[in-house]
């Protein structure tokens, strides 16, 4: 048995560890976006054809290594926006300084971030439920939702069923749009979101449930709607609704998708 063994050299080290900086520095820009889920699709591509051709199948190894060298003109056509921003961030004055600490690997957040104030928002969803006030909240996971927030009006507030309530009182300017709730915190108001492009929606979904959809279909955030027409709450997750929602299955979901995860 003639045993193999791998000869290491510093370069090589070297290239490992700028490729993994690049390629964290890539997540971290795309985080948040409907783009991450496509990058991290071309990676898995990739590792498979590297495993492939590693294991000397021909076939399997051509296929992928053909949709490899095409898929970097379709990276490029794909990922425009966010390589236009990656390379006005490099080219900014004091981009290491003020990105040092996001270059540190062992500091990436997997975690499903904790809501410690679902009673606040179920009393928010039950009350609004029975006046028939129409509302939208965005609660984040495990994407940055950066990118929403962004459209919406600034907030981080502490979470508060009257908070909640005022944001979506009709005659509030704010009650259009999304709040979205992340780390806790009531980050945003008026939040546009994606609408979700789907031709298998029933008809009478409204405008909220199809942007909830498209906001959990995009990121792992889940979203709490209540029907203005109806007074029902329905709850998103993943692209699915779960519709006519009572306040104690809504309790229920939402220490499902956080408490449990203190």
């Amino acid at each position: 048995m003639i045993l193999l063994f791998l000869h290491i050299r510093i370069l090589d080290v070297i290239d490992i560890l700028l490729v993994a900086l690049l390629l964290y520095s890539l997540y971290h820009l795309l985080k948040g976006t409907a783009a991450v889920n496509i990058f991290l699709g071309i990676l898995a591509i990739f590792a498979i054809w590297r495993i492939v051709k590693s294991l000397g199948m021909d076939l399997l190894s051509d296929l992928l290594g053909a949709f490899i060298s095409v898929g970097f003109i379709a990276f490029i056509v794909v990922f425009q926006p966010e390589i236009r921003k990656f390379l006005l961030a490099v080219g900014s004055p004091g981009f290491v300084k003020k990105n040092r600490n996001k270059f540190l690997f062992w500091k990436i957040n997997l975690k499903i971030e904790d809501l410690s104030d679902i009673d606040p928002v179920v009393q928010a969803c039950h009350r609004m439920a029975l006046s028939r006030t129409g509302a939208l909240i965005v609660i984040s996971r495990r994407n940055d939702l950066t990118e929403y927030t962004d459209t919406g009006m600034a907030l981080d507030s502490q979470i508060s069923d009257q908070l909640i309530e005022s944001i979506f009182f009709k005659n509030n300017p704010l009650h259009d749009g999304a709040v979205i709730i992340s780390s806790n915190r009531v980050k945003a108001a008026r939040c546009i979101l994606p609408v979700s492009a789907s031709m298998d929606l029933p008809a009478e979904l409204g405008l909220r449930h199809r942007s909830a959809i498209g906001i959990t279909e995009k990121t792992d955030a889940v979203a709490i709607i209540v029907s203005e027409q109806s007074g029902k709450i329905s709850y998103c997750k993943n692209g699915f609704l779960t519709l006519d929602v009572k306040a104690s299955g809504l309790t229920s979901l939402l220490t499902e998708d956080f408490a449990t995860h203190k």
